[in-house]
């Protein structure tokens, strides 16, 4: 059964029951294809309250509302016996809240009559802090929240999702973790699936400061999530099939190049000159890994602020400019369904310059610190094929 044993240290260890019903592959029928659209912008369905992504309660009318999995939308929800839920527009279809909403910590849905506690997002927890501790459990909620909408984005495009649990070779666990030494800090990696995360990078404060430290212009939980999984999708879709490794060397270079070795000569010598040039960002310059990580990470983040663009409907008209057609982009087609990645470069351009220059009126620092080269465009272009093409494995 899966349950959090409480020990006394600063992190819990959580067990899993296997979770087979949200696995793309097992149960196809259930997932929607990409020509249909899934919105980011959700309402109530009893008093059409917008709603945000993150929203357990509508805070118009009080209603019950939590994240389907299955159908990528916003379920409200009429309250029935012992913890079962009815969807409020379809009474057949019952719920429970995952196991983790007793913490604030999760609003994502479960059969009612499946087994397990635990919605898609928290079964892949291996280990997460001992939540007695106050600060750990707002840090680990932080988490939590960046952690959820990554595997929106992941289910969106349709990828492998499945937990350890039966699956130690294939399967993702994240091990969520706090510093017990100050001699010997928790490093944020991946190891074959397994995610880990120090929970301080919750802590505004912190995360701030290793940002300025190590020289980043962008250092978020969300964006740590989305360049660690962007290794173990590299195993998905290169390890076992040399075809498809050998197209990813034209593009990122040679992986089998000594990774320890290639570290060590980045924070040495620092970053070529004209990595901007080749590179999304300077980390990236560091191993093909890093690299294809680091551009992983940025294909997500385009994909959905995109969505979200797309959800309200924006578009960017300049009223005055010498190259006023070249910044038009028309948010009218949800980018988890459009094929060709020429046609994503055209929003996202136009969209970051608007939303820069709007940043800058308010006197902060650029919403989107990054300069896309036509190298770092062809490595996105790659990426993109590799998912869309991509078809799970029943």
């Amino acid at each position: 059964m899966l349950a959090f044993l409480w020990m006394p240290m600063n992190q819990t260890t959580a067990g899993r029951q296997n979770n087979r019903w949200h696995k793309p592959g097992t149960d196809i029928a259930t997932w929607p294809k990409r020509k249909q659209q899934r919105m980011k912008l959700y309402s109530c369905a009893k008093c059409q309250n917008l709603l945000y992504f993150e929203n357990s309660v509508c805070l118009n009318c009080g209603s019950p509302v939590g994240f389907n999995a299955r159908k990528l939308s916003m379920v409200t929800l009429v309250a029935g016996n012992d913890k079962v839920l009815a969807d409020i527009s379809n009474p057949d279809e019952t719920w429970r809240y995952c196991d983790n909403s007793a913490f604030a910590a999760c609003n994502w849905l479960i059969p009612a009559l499946h087994k397990t506690g635990y919605c898609i997002a928290c079964d892949l927890n291996r280990i997460i802090p001992d939540l007695n501790n106050a600060e750990n459990l707002d840090k680990w909620r932080r988490i939590e929240t960046a952690k959820h909408r990554l595997v929106y984005s992941l289910l969106r495009l349709q990828l492998p999702v499945a937990s350890k649990e039966g699956e130690e070779e294939a399967g993702i666990a994240f091990d969520f973790l706090a510093d017990t030494n100050p001699q010997k800090k928790v490093m944020t990696g991946h190891d074959k699936g397994t995610i880990t995360l120090n929970i301080e990078e919750a802590d505004e404060k912190l995360r701030v400061k290793h940002k300025l430290d190590l020289g980043e212009r962008y250092r978020t939980l969300l964006g740590h999530f989305r360049h660690e999984i962007g290794h173990y999708y590299w195993d998905v879709f290169f390890k076992t099939n040399n075809h498809a490794l050998l197209d990813f060397r034209k593009k990122f270079g040679n992986e089998s190049a000594d990774y320890a070795n290639a570290l060590k000569r980045y924070y040495e010598n620092g970053v070529p000159p004209d990595w901007n040039n080749h590179f999304i960002s300077p980390y990236a310059s560091s191993h093909a890994w890093e690299d294809w990580a680091e551009t992983w990470a940025h294909f997500l983040h385009m994909m959905d602020t995109l969505e979200t663009a797309y959800s309200f409907g924006l578009a960017v008209n300049p009223r005055k400019a010498k190259d006023a057609q070249q910044l038009q982009a028309n948010m009218s087609q949800d980018p988890y369904t459009i094929g060709n990645f020429d046609e994503i470069i055209k929003l996202w351009l136009p969209l970051t310059f608007a939303v820069n220059n709007l940043n800058r009126s308010m006197g902060h620092q650029d919403f989107y610190p990054f300069i896309i080269s036509p190298e770092v465009i062809e490595k996105l272009r790659f990426i993109h094929k590799q998912v869309y093409n991509f078809s799970p494995v029943a």
